[in-house]
């Protein structure tokens, strides 16, 4: 059973209220919203701090836990509660996560389930906005990747997180406050979910709002302790946005960063302000090519996997890559990816 986290939560206009704790808490750390601010606590049920861990990813793959099929795990709970019978819970936070020269808005948003939506890193949830849209009819259901970990944002396992854009179907949501009702679906999916294998390499692909399933697995990884899971491997997190103010909860990651650097690598693509060296534009697949070789070899082995998430359009670039690479060796990148997306070595979601 994973350690639960003792956690204060300021509300944009409210003082900080404070949640029951399971366990002993060691060095608190505070991690900036903009508007909030959200504390954290390493845990440990001996009160010992985490000790230093050095990645295994340089030389030959280290022993591996045995692959389970993420579709045959025990545990994994999916469609508890349906459109027509959902659970109502409420919002407890929601806070712009950038800034106000970002092209549209994204907000953090926590919702209360009480323990009655189990989830894991890498699932998603249905929202059913109240009232009725353009056309006269009930707004429809709309899915969106779970952003914080199983035992959520404050380490109780009572809620659950999500990286919301705000659009027109969204807007409902960008408009919530603590308090408001939420009516909620799921869980849905086992695609991304993360592989058992605590030394294995990770590589996240994300652009926008489709950092959310990365959150969920780095919290797991890096803020939290659990008695069955203890990461050793590697965590490689390439982020693509456009502009600076839309780089999404790029303090967490950047202290992640600085407590795990065996263990965690951070790379950003800021299209609109950086380029590579022949002038073009910084998208997260230019990025990815300054570690192509790299990368390629990490992909050999079969204790890495690839998860992306994020805006359709990045699948052609990071592919074309991926094809050079894979053409260099005299492989079939197609093939090669068919059979990675057989092993659940190659995992994605876009839209």
């Amino acid at each position: 059973m994973a350690a639960a986290v003792s956690a204060a939560v300021s509300l944009p206009s409210t003082k900080a209220t404070s949640l029951s704790a399971r366990t002993s808490i060691i060095s608190p750390e505070t991690i900036n919203f903009n508007k909030a601010s959200l504390h954290y606590r390493n845990v440990s049920s001996t009160g010992a701090k985490m000790a230093p861990i050095r990645a295994q990813v340089t030389t030959e793959a280290p022993a591996k836990a045995e692959k389970i099929s993420k579709k045959q795990e025990e545990g994994v709970i999916v469609n508890k509660f349906r459109p027509k019978e959902p659970y109502v819970g409420r919002c407890l936070l929601n806070v712009k996560l950038t800034g106000d020269d970002a092209p549209g808005e994204t907000w953090h948003m926590v919702f209360s389930t009480e323990g009655e939506v189990p989830y894991r890193e890498g699932q998603s949830i249905g929202v059913i906005a109240d009232g009725i849209d353009k056309n006269g009819k009930p707004h429809k259901l709309r899915l969106y990747s779970i952003a914080s970990s199983a035992i959520g944002d404050f380490g109780d396992s009572k809620t659950v997180s999500l990286c919301v854009k705000r659009l027109v179907y969204t807007n409902d949501q960008g408009d919530l406050k603590a308090g408001d009702e939420v009516k909620i679906t799921g869980p849905v999916g086992k695609e991304m979910l993360l592989p058992k294998d605590p030394n294995a390499t990770i590589i996240m692909l994300g652009t926008g709002t489709g950092i959310a399933p990365f959150r969920s697995f780095l919290w797991k990884m890096f803020f939290e302790e659990h008695e069955d899971y203890k990461f050793n491997g590697l965590a490689w997190l390439f982020l693509g946005v456009p502009t600076s103010s839309s780089l999404l909860y790029k303090e967490e990651f950047e202290k992640m960063k600085e407590k795990n650097p065996e263990n965690f690598r951070l790379d950003f693509a800021v299209s609109r302000e950086q380029t590579n060296a022949k002038g073009e534009k910084m998208y997260i697949q230019t990025r990815m090519a300054e570690y192509a070789e790299e990368l390629w070899e990490m992909l050999k082995k079969d204790n890495t996997f690839v998860y992306m998430c994020g805006l359709k359009g990045m699948e052609k670039g990071i592919d074309d890559i991926m094809a050079s690479l894979a053409a260099r060796d005299g492989i079939d990148w197609v093939e090669y990816k068919r059979q990675l997306k057989k092993a659940e070595q190659w995992n994605v979601e876009v839209y």
